[in-house]
């Protein structure tokens, strides 16, 4: 039950009791100048609707290609580690600083995407960004140390392999992060979510004919909880890393090295 009352405060905004003030106040109007007109509801659709559906559909995609990435770069460290503690027969003091080496890197990566991807700052981005990269340099001169402790050069080819993949799934990850739903879709979807329920007030005017004051309401109040909630939806949908949202991607980094030992 409180996780449904969370998911109802997410989708239910001040943006939500805007509409519904607008849509009240311009159909209590209508009905005192009995301004009452017969428009077709078809235009809601085809205006507001369907482009609020189209926006959630091409987020909710984003979103689901974000989780494939970062699940193929959490895969590509764990064979990576694994491959610096399996495929080598040493045991000493140079065996544990290379797993601890790789263990505390993808930490540090994990824990600086996170970083990354919660800044709103451009500036602080772009400088995350750099450290990032950084790091994967950093991971890179740690795989070639398995050369000293004597893997062979084709499975170090191999280890670099895994790396390179990762290396391309995050800038899969940063893609989706930095190009989202068309900026002008979104604010077209914004205008006519605050104009329809306005324009269409002699027409809730029209349906309440001859019913009670209180009843004249309900349809105003629909439409706008409906377009808000379709409009919050999309905007939580819209950047799956902000941690704001039910269905937001988790990056646990403590998480995902604590587990490499299992």
């Amino acid at each position: 039950m409180r996780r449904t009352l969370s998911s109802i405060k997410l989708i239910i905004s001040w943006n939500t009791l805007i509409v519904i003030l607008l849509a009240t106040g311009a159909t209590y109007l209508s009905i005192y100048y009995e301004w009452k007109v017969d428009f077709p509801l078809t235009i809601i659709g085809i205006a507001v609707v369907f482009p609020i559906v189209f926006s959630i559909g091409g987020a909710y995609s984003r979103r689901e290609n974000a989780l494939g990435q970062y699940g193929t770069i959490k895969g590509l460290g764990r064979a990576m580690f694994f491959a610096s503690r399996d495929w080598i027969r040493d045991t000493g003091e140079d065996a544990e600083k290379s797993q601890n080496d790789f263990k505390q890197i993808f930490l540090d990566i994990f824990t600086k995407t996170r970083e990354f991807f919660q800044t709103t700052d451009d500036i602080n981005q772009e400088k995350k960004e750099e450290e990032i990269y950084s790091l994967f340099s950093k991971l890179s001169k740690i795989i070639e140390g398995l050369r000293d402790r004597g893997l062979s050069g084709s499975e170090v080819s191999r280890v670099n392999s895994h790396f390179s993949k990762m290396i391309t799934s995050f800038e899969s990850l940063k893609h989706i992060f930095q190009y989202r739903t068309p900026r002008t879709l979104r604010s077209y979807s914004k205008i006519f979510i605050y104009i329809v329920p306005i324009v269409y007030a002699p027409y809730f005017a029209l349906l309440a004919d001859g019913q009670p004051l209180g009843v004249a309401f309900i349809m105003p109040v629909l439409f706008a909880l409906i377009f808000t909630s379709l409009d919050n939806i999309q905007e939580h949908l819209e950047n799956p890393f902000d941690q704001l949202g039910e269905d937001d991607i988790k990056i646990n980094a403590e998480k995902f090295t604590k587990t490499l030992d299992l």
